[in-house]
């Protein structure tokens, strides 16, 4: 039983250390990937959001609908190729949950809803008049530990941190 022990210690601290370099590469890439290729295509497209400003959120829905597109353009563009790199990692994924939660608010959230089973209908990917909040949702879960763990010691941030602190 000790020896099966000691494997098990072996291995777990083996995973922990490699985790500390590698776990948050998908997660970085993967929405870095997600939110750039949603800046470029707001960059290379027409404006849209004055159909959907009066949903946005307190004080998103003071701003004029340019600044709005053009903030939310550059957060995605700029923002994906932070969290690609690992560079600012916190401020990008705290600023794309921003982001991402008015978006929820002024596009995926369902227009009417009656009770939770109604609402969670709304947990999809395809809209069928219950709103699709299910994939921003699902990014906001995936930005979570970005905000509270950074981008991992294969960033960016950790480099630049290692020689500050030289």
């Amino acid at each position: 039983m000790d020896t099966i022990i000691t494997y098990w210690n072996r291995l777990t601290a083996a995973l922990e250390t490699g985790g500390a370099w590698l776990a948050l590469i998908p997660i970085r890439l993967l929405m870095g990937y997600e939110f750039g290729k949603a800046g470029f295509t707001k960059l290379n497209g027409k404006n849209w959001f004055g159909n959907v400003q009066d949903n946005f959120l307190f004080p998103f829905s003071l701003v004029p609908v340019e600044v709005s597109w053009f903030l939310a353009t550059w957060v995605e563009i700029l923002g994906g190729i932070g969290l690609a790199l690992g560079l600012a990692t916190r401020f990008w994924a705290f600023s794309l949950i921003i982001l991402s939660i008015n978006a929820i608010a002024a596009v995926h959230w369902p227009a009417e809803w009656n009770s939770l089973s109604e609402l969670w209908q709304g947990y999809s990917v395809s809209n069928k008049g219950f709103g699709n909040y299910r994939i921003p949702l699902l990014f906001i879960a995936m930005l979570v530990p970005l905000v509270f763990m950074g981008g991992g010691k294969a960033s960016l941030d950790h480099v630049l941190s290692r020689v500050v602190k030289r």
